[in-house]
């Protein structure tokens, strides 16, 4: 049984480390965990490795945020994945810092990444982890706060959350999105 996970962010080093990246850094994070590299392939980074039984599929889109949904569909179609055993990884102002949620499916609430897939898709129906990011900016600075870096304070919350995201797709590939939401959806950090 085969997996996508999709990882959103921008490539080059000016984005490295930002908010909006962070779901470029669980997949870094989770590769690393499992001895897994990344290879530039078509319209993404890709790596692949097996978890318990399962061919888990990872990809970060090379054709920045606001054309994800190309990698992704190419990548759903290209390796016969199920949409429902894909799993996207995002950044979400909606929710604050010390939250992490996961849904089976859901609107783009503004975010182009998640626009991008809708379109290329045509469905809001797909598993994603919403990485909360907050929304401590102020008016007309949203873009800034998105591709700024993380503040000194909240770099131990992110590397816990990076390190339970990977958990999140552990389980979400071994004990289904519905356990998975279950177990995580009230965790705070």
């Amino acid at each position: 049984m085969k997996f996508l996970i999709v990882g959103l962010g921008n490539i080059g080093d000016e984005y490295a480390e930002t908010r909006h990246n962070i779901g470029f850094d669980v997949l870094d994070a989770f590769a690393q965990k499992h001895a897994a590299q990344f290879h530039t392939d078509r319209l993404a980074y890709v790596s692949e490795l097996k978890y318990k039984g399962k061919i888990l599929i990872l990809i970060k889109p090379t054709t920045y945020m606001n054309l994800s949904g190309k990698a992704m569909k190419y990548w759903l179609d290209k390796e016969k994945i199920p949409i429902a055993q894909s799993l996207t990884i995002v950044d979400d102002l909606a929710f604050s810092l010390d939250t992490i949620k996961v849904k089976k499916s859901g609107s783009d609430a503004g975010h182009n990444g998640l626009k991008s897939i809708h379109e290329c898709l045509g469905t809001t129906e797909y598993p994603r982890l919403r990485f909360g990011i907050g929304n401590d900016f102020e008016k007309s600075k949203q873009v800034a706060y998105v591709l700024g870096k993380w503040k000194s304070d909240e770099i131990e919350t992110v590397k816990q959350k990076i390190k339970v995201s990977g958990e999140i797709i552990e389980n979400f590939v071994s004990i289904g999105i519905d356990r998975t939401m279950n177990l995580y959806n009230q965790m705070k950090f």
